[in-house]
């Protein structure tokens, strides 16, 4: 038996391009790490609502890789995230991930990423993003997905309106401990900008996995 006989988000690859979203077990999380520590944004801003990037520097590499575990550990058809590695042109650049409640019912879930902050303005982005909305339209059987972003992110909504979101209203939540206004949106497949082609590995088991028969 493999690994991804037991856990079939672990058989999961896709490809575009120069682009390869794998999965990420064990091995591959110490690079991940050293992406992550190397820095994500400026200091100064904090574009995620869990700042998991402030850990201190000793704290992030433990926090990390817990983040990982707990979100294979709570898997279930009912609430599920899937995390993918990001590769480019053969190295490990960030992170994409998919995440969705009741989705046999809902049929929609909302991605989220980090990009190396020296691989920031590249484009991959955005290929990245395309590459997971494919999968998750043309693998899953999505009718839209979601996705959001602080309003003084412009880098991150750009990339959703380049890949064919569209606004979808704004909230506010609290970051750092004062308030931020959170800019919504969702795409459809009619709106969605594809990139390259897609070529998946390990489909079949997955969606067998998550009850998609």
């Amino acid at each position: 038996m493999q690994l991804a006989d037991a856990f079939p988000p672990f058989g999961l690859i896709i490809r575009s391009g120069p682009i390869v979203l794998r999965p990420i077990t064990d091995d591959v999380l110490p690079p991940l790490i050293e992406v992550a520590a190397a820095g994500v944004h400026d200091p100064a801003l904090m574009p995620f609502y869990y700042p998991w990037t402030d850990a201190s520097p000793d704290r992030l590499p433990v926090k990390f890789a817990q983040h990982h575990w707990r979100t294979r550990a709570g898997w279930s058809q009912d609430a599920w995230t899937l995390e993918f590695a990001v590769e480019y042109e053969g190295v490990i650049v960030g992170c994409q991930g998919f995440s969705t409640r009741d989705y046999l019912v809902t049929r929609t879930g909302e991605t989220g990423s980090w990009l190396g902050r020296a691989h920031h303005g590249r484009g991959i982005g955005t290929r990245m993003r395309q590459a997971i909305c494919a999968f998750v339209f043309d693998e899953l059987e999505a009718d839209e997905i979601t996705s959001g972003a602080f309003t003084d992110n412009p880098a991150s909504i750009g990339v959703s309106r380049k890949v064919g979101y569209r606004d979808n209203g704004t909230t506010r939540l609290a970051r750092r401990g004062e308030p931020a206004v959170n800019q919504r949106l969702v795409l459809t497949r009619d709106d969605f900008v594809r990139g390259e082609p897609i070529a998946v590995s390990g489909a079949d088991a997955f969606r067998r996995f998550i009850g998609l028969v």
